[in-house]
């Protein structure tokens, strides 16, 4: 600690008696957060109803918020609004300790061998929902990547019970507790309002799903690999299995992880590649080289697409469906020269920091190119931030990369679009609590002509690189893996994870023959927790 003084957060004046600084909040949170930055910098406190917040942006004070304990900076108190649509008991209303054994039984079902498995199962989905398009028309871009995104998240990671014998009922069910996510519930999460009852409701009716399709399971022979059965299976460190309330929540949160990431991203990367024709360009020319007309789309080609990577990052970083992450200071913490006393809210803002000059070129330019290896824009693993960052970086960021680039892949191999509004009419929705692009979103298609460019086969060509004297050690960065195994994959050599997620580095100075596996899980490792450094 340093031996100076601390002072406290500069603090926006004004507000109003009890609300605080919420009109100009409410009204653009984003421009609200970015002109606190603009006046104060990285540490900046305001008020919203009776709750005292301090934003954190830049790289410093982010890492300091990202990297921070749960004993110093707890969820749980800053989304009491999710207790009604969650459950009591579940996640964020969960003790820290009962909380995190709950994150860590979701764990098996994002790793590396069934995200395998999920490809398939997306492709399929995505061409059921073009089989009538026919050779043209138009559609609500955010509508339709809404309804595709919830049924591949929930046929991936719910299973076939959800997507087709409860298909209807099951959007109804979701879409009821997805409107119960308002800002007033952020204070008076009961309120007897109808949206609330209507959540409430749905709630009640899916917990009364689970149980019958949980003792339909346990009846079955074969037993399903999804997030559903894996929680079913599952048990507490005291050996207490999660009870259908557990059990109903939690998958909840896990398909409003899955969805709303993905929905709104997926529709901002075509809307962007559409403002951007030298980009999409670019994009469709790698889609043609990769797949040509015929190519299948698979988990391994689709881990070979930089360019389409790229762009989804870039949205990401411009349009990040979470734009303030809050935890509530359970202890005193220290940022920079700032102490902010216990009980306070603290706030992140990937929006904000995503715009900062100091990390981003021209930040509020459309660049995918920020991300080449000679750039390396988001070397800094608390500058982009679209999925958090630390021990909380949000555990679905892999599927929700793959999901995204699936879905693109056949609708831009099969299809050409364009923009039916003016570009600039297609702009962020920052009254919803997860931003996305304004509705109506609407779009044109057409049948795009087959590309006859041959199938590039990914792998190495040629004979392997002599790797005489290239020496190297492996770094990990703990308090980043989440473990998701895909090192393991790459480098069995060298990382080795076991049933509870926990890695274990077998060789940290692995022989120089290892290098090509060694980079590839540091490629691969969807939290970047590994570095591999090079030693002559």
């Amino acid at each position: 600690m340093s031996s100076k003084p601390f002072k406290e957060p500069p603090k926006l004046a004004g507000g109003i008696p009890f609300a605080g600084h919420i009109v100009g909040f409410g009204k653009n949170p984003h421009a609200f957060m970015m002109s606190l930055r603009q006046r104060f910098g990285d540490v900046a406190e305001f008020n919203l109803f009776h709750q005292k917040m301090v934003l954190l942006t830049g790289s410093e004070a982010s890492e300091a918020f990202y990297r921070a304990p749960d004993e110093v900076l707890d969820q749980g108190p800053a989304y009491r609004l999710m207790t009604p649509i969650f459950g009591q008991g579940v996640v964020f209303d969960a003790p820290i300790k009962k909380k995190n054994q709950q994150l860590q039984m979701l764990m098996p079902a994002l790793r590396d061998k069934p995200m395998r498995s999920y490809c398939d199962i997306i492709v399929g989905e995505v061409e059921s929902s073009i089989a009538a398009w026919g050779d043209g028309g138009a559609i609500d871009l955010l509508e339709y990547t809404k309804l595709l995104t919830l049924y591949t998240s929930s046929h991936c990671l719910l299973g076939s019970e959800f997507r087709y014998e409860l298909n209807a009922e099951f959007a109804e069910i979701y879409r009821d507790l997805e409107q119960g996510i308002q800002p007033i519930a952020y204070v008076f999460p009961y309120l007897p309002l109808p949206v609330f009852r209507r959540r409430d409701k749905a709630r009640t009716r899916l917990q009364e799903l689970v149980t019958q399709i949980m003792e339909k399971r346990a009846g079955q022979k074969e037993q399903s690999t999804n997030v559903f059965q894996m929680l079913i299976d599952a048990h507490y460190e005291d050996g207490s299995k999660l009870t259908p309330h557990e059990i109903t929540g939690m998958l909840i949160a896990t398909i409003f992880a899955g969805h709303h990431t993905s929905s709104g991203t997926t529709a901002w990367v075509l809307i962007e590649l559409l403002r951007h024709p030298e980009h999409l360009k670019t994009v469709l020319a790698e889609l043609d080289e990769q797949l040509g007309a015929e190519g299948r789309v698979s988990f391994e080609t689709l881990r070979q697409l930089p360019k389409l990577e790229n762009v989804i990052k870039e949205v990401l970083r411009l349009h990040p469906p979470l734009i303030i992450l809050m935890r509530k200071v359970m202890q005193d913490f220290y940022v920079k020269e700032f102490l902010i006393k216990a009980g306070k809210f603290v706030c992140a803002a990937p929006s904000v920091t995503h715009r900062s000059p100091e990390l981003f070129r021209s930040p509020d330019a459309f660049d995918p190119d920020r991300y080449t290896p000679e750039r390396a824009e988001d070397r800094d693993l608390f500058g982009w931030q679209a999925f958090g960052g630390g021990r909380h970086k949000c555990s679905g960021n892999a599927f929700a990369l793959f999901q995204i680039k699936a879905i693109l892949c056949i609708l831009l191999r099969r299809y050409e679009f364009e923009l039916v509004d003016d570009p600039d009419r297609y702009q962020d929705d920052y009254q919803k609590m997860v931003v996305e692009p304004g509705s109506p979103c609407p779009i044109r298609y057409r049948l795009r002509q087959a590309p006859k460019t041959c199938v590039h086969q990914p792998g190495f060509d040629g004979k392997p690189k002599d790797q005489a004297g290239q020496s190297f050690r492996v770094r990990v960065d703990r308090d980043l893996c989440k473990g998701h195994a895909n090192c393991m994959t790459e480098a069995p050599e060298i990382f080795q994870v076991d049933d509870k997620g926990q890695l274990t580095l077998l060789d940290e100075n692995p022989p120089a023959s290892l290098l090509d596996k060694a980079k590839a899980a540091e490629k691969y490792c969807p939290n970047r927790a590994i570095r591999i450094v090079s030693e002559g």
